[in-house]
């Protein structure tokens, strides 16, 4: 059985599941989100607050499934709740972010100015010694393709550490060159 697939999912107080065929509808303060069910053989069984997610057979990419609808579930009534959120440090002389309206324009030591639009849903906040990027929504796996995005404009380089990192990401600094003896 699966160990995540099997861990009951808690609905907390003002937060509404709904399930109709495949699909499972959750409603709740902040905002409402929609999944589907990838295969007929797993269903929900609520119980009191909680969900329990089960499965009618055993073979390996229904075991699978399990515990991906389990975490799809519980992401989809975290969103709904708290909603998630990522955070980037920009390292380096002159990188810098600051928003225009909805847009987030970064300077990245290029020669130009990148202008960064995220997709509905997808907030980004830019704190104000322009340094730390934050991005939060409530969808997760938007929340992180969107800081996964910034972060590819300029990766982390190994040798300054120059470039835009998650914060608390550990980046391994290399040495340069060593001067030839002569």
């Amino acid at each position: 059985m699966s160990r995540v697939g099997k861990m009951p999912v808690q609905v907390p107080k003002g937060v509404d599941v709904k399930v109709s065929g495949s699909d499972v509808s959750v409603k709740g303060a902040k905002h409402q989100m929609c999944m589907q069910i990838p295969d007929p053989r797993i269903t929900l069984k609520f119980e009191n607050d909680t969900i329990l997610v089960e499965r009618s057979g055993n073979d390996k990419k229904l075991r699978a499934y399990h515990g991906l609808v389990n975490r799809l579930l519980t992401n989809c009534i975290i969103g709904v709740t708290d909603g998630f959120k990522k955070e980037l440090e920009l390292r380096g002389v002159g990188y810098r972010a600051a928003m225009q309206g909805r847009t987030c324009v970064l300077q990245l030591g290029y020669s130009h100015p990148i202008e960064f639009d995220p997709p509905e849903g997808v907030n980004i906040e830019v704190d104000k010694n322009t340094t730390l990027v934050t991005v939060s929504g409530y969808d997760k796996q938007a929340v992180g393709q969107v800081a996964a995005n910034i972060r590819a404009l300029r990766p982390p380089e190994p040798y300054k550490g120059k470039g835009v990192r998650y914060v608390g990401e550990y980046v391994r600094q290399l040495e340069g060159k060593k001067a030839a003896k002569g």
